[in-house]
């Protein structure tokens, strides 16, 4: 992984192909790549770094080609260098092949490969496929048969792109696992993994399913099956506007997401209650809602920040449904043959839509003939796709790595949801006007935390030096200390636990001293007490104490060292309010630290592989 574009028309590629993978970064990434086909030879240049390293080095080389892939790599196999980023290429360098995913069984493939002559130049599983297809192609002579007979050898994950001098008129494409997409044009089409690379270019998108590859050439596509039967595509049509993806005067694209949070809210909630019935409305959902309401039990699978919201969407569902949740990890769920019947309702949080983990157990869930629904930010995403029923969280694009808008615009969705299941149980149409009115002021409650951004900053400036942080929340909140630890980690590389407060005392109290800043989420709720003797407990051994607290609390401020007072709101929508500050103090630290918070090492915004 991580990235892919190609384009075949009459235009340059080049700089289409540059652009591309620029709009491509935010997904995080180690080198770059560029291959294309010119008077029948190819031309081929990676560089480790950013995608600035290439551009320039392209640019500066006048080169000039009417089809081309790029590549954009996050190194699973192999060290980050040139020599392993993509595009990988055989032995005369005729076949040209970028790939996203993993290919499990490359060690058996590649020696077999080495004793038939093959020669690597790279430490990649991708290698691999690429002389594979070479083998398959002298003795064919046909690209995309070679390539249709190469994947089927492959196990594993894959979106591919593959060019050829020999045939210099089509890309192939392929995917399983991986997504993959083909922009149509006039006259010209474009390959990518990701609508994001191609909006300023077309709207027109085809989305690939797993198993399937096309051909693509200038004037059209046509899709097939790996086992070589023709599919109909439809050509979908998408809204995203170049200006949603663009920085718009923010110095990063996390602030510019936590700032966009009230609107993000108003747009997960837009034209779903009906006030006057205190109820919510999920169209997404019609013709499921009774299956739903009469589950025996409800599964909640995801990944990261997708998986807090999840842990908050289980206290919301158990409190006002009765209905026994679960939460696990998508990572986990498929490894440890869950217990899964006709009877549950089985629910996929993911912002991309694409998370390898999330999918692969989604699938296991259809297979037991349970009830599949996907929370999803971006449309047409594949767990959007493969769910029978689902609901966009319509936070828009979100750039930064690290999650904040889709977070609290899936609790949003999550207590949407929670609304119209307990309003068929026991929920009163008083009880959820309360709580719909409440949930309607959450985005103005939002804007009033985002006016404190200055004060957390100078809040931040006194822990930029810290080495390890615990966050600490109960109830409800709990979840929050779990993904304020997440986001000071992802973008500060500050070693953070979250944990409930409760359980500070059966082992991390040990950890407590002068020099370990601790993040108490203490709103005036019915654990409050509980909460405030835990501050103490901290304070007594010496401990630095910031507390994220209700705005009307007096008590607090006489305990702790720093205090950052919010709106309240009723328990189960506290999260939405209380997450927000801590992703202020996550970025600020990280900005004081001088670290790049939209790109931070080692992750990828979708995580495509296991």
């Amino acid at each position: 992984m991580c990235g892919i574009v190609g384009y075949i028309g009459k235009q340059n590629a080049v700089p289409i192909l540059i652009e591309g993978l620029k709009r491509l970064e935010y997904r995080g990434y180690d080198s770059a790549g560029i291959a294309v086909i010119t008077e029948n030879k190819a031309i081929i240049e990676k560089k480790k770094g950013k995608v600035s390293v290439l551009e320039k080095f392209v640019k500066g080389s006048g080169i000039e080609a009417n089809i081309g892939i790029a590549h954009t790599r996050w190194a699973t196999h192999g060290e980050p260098n040139e020599i392993n980023a993509h595009p990988h290429f055989n032995a005369d360098k005729s076949i040209m092949l970028i790939h996203n995913g993993i290919i499990e069984n490359y060690a058996p493939l590649r020696k077999k490969l080495i004793s038939e002559g093959y020669k690597f130049l790279s430490e990649t599983d991708t290698e691999v496929l690429v002389h594979l297809i070479d083998k398959f192609y002298t003795k064919k002579k046909n690209l995309f048969e070679a390539v249709r007979n190469a994947l089927l050898l492959i196990n594993g994950t894959y979106g591919i792109a593959v060019i050829s001098i020999y045939e210099p008129d089509k890309i192939i494409v392929a995917r399983k696992g991986s997504p993959l997409v083909i922009g149509v044009g006039r006259e010209e089409n474009y390959i990518a993994s990701d609508v994001n690379a191609l909006i300023t270019h077309t709207s027109s998108i085809v989305y690939l399913e797993d198993g399937e590859m096309a051909i693509v050439t200038k004037d059209n596509f046509e899709a097939k099956t790996l086992e070589d039967d023709k599919v109909e595509k439809e050509v979908v049509e998408i809204d995203i506007e170049v200006d949603e993806i663009t920085k718009s005067g923010y110095p990063h694209f996390m602030l510019k997401e936590i700032m966009e949070q009230p609107e993000s809210i108003r747009n997960s909630m837009r034209g779903r209650i009906l006030m006057d019935e205190g109820v919510s409305k999920l169209g997404g959902l019609n013709g499921f809602e009774e299956r739903i309401v009469d589950s025996e039990r409800i599964l909640i699978v995801a990944c990261g920040t997708s998986w807090h919201a999840g842990l908050v969407g289980e206290y919301m569902l158990e409190q006002f449904t009765g209905i026994p949740v679960e939460v696990d990890y998508g990572s986990e769920f498929r490894y440890r043959n869950p217990i899964i019947t006709p009877d549950d309702t089985t629910i996929f949080i993911s912002q991309s839509g694409e998370t390898a983990d999330t999918l692969a157990a989604l699938r296991e869930a259809k297979r037991r003939q349970a009830l599949t629904v996907g929370i999803c930010n971006v449309v047409g995403s594949t767990i959007a796709r493969e769910s029978d029923t689902g609901i966009y969280i319509h936070a828009g694009p979100e750039i930064g790595v690290a999650s904040t808008k889709a977070f609290t615009a899936q609790l949003t969705v999550l207590a949407l949801l929670t609304v119209l299941i307990a309003r068929s149980k026991n929920l009163s149409c008083q009880d959820g006007q309360m709580i719909l009115k409440e949930l309607e002021s959450i985005p103005y409650k939002v804007e009033k935390i985002l006016k404190l951004n200055d004060e957390i900053e100078k809040i931040a400036e006194q822990f930029k030096d810290a080495k390890n942080f615990l966050y600490l929340g109960r109830g409800y909140n709990f979840p929050v200390a779990l993904e304020g630890a997440l986001k000071l980690k992802e973008i500060s590389y500050i070693h953070a636990e979250g944990y409930p407060a409760a359980e500070m005392k059966h082992g991390p109290i040990a950890l407590i001293d002068e020099n370990m800043p601790t993040v108490f989420i203490a709103p005036q709720d019915s654990v409050y007490e509980k909460v405030i003797s835990n501050i103490e407990e901290v304070k007594s051994r010496k401990g630095v104490v910031i507390a994220v607290a209700s705005e009307k609390d007096t008590k607090i401020e006489k305990l702790v060292n720093y205090t950052i007072k919010i709106p309240d709101t009723i328990r189960m929508l506290m999260p939405i309010l209380t997450s927000i500050p801590l992703q202020l103090l996550a970025y600020h630290i990280a900005v004081k630290k001088g670290l790049n918070v939209d790109q931070p090492r080692n992750l990828a915004k979708s995580v495509t592989v296991e």
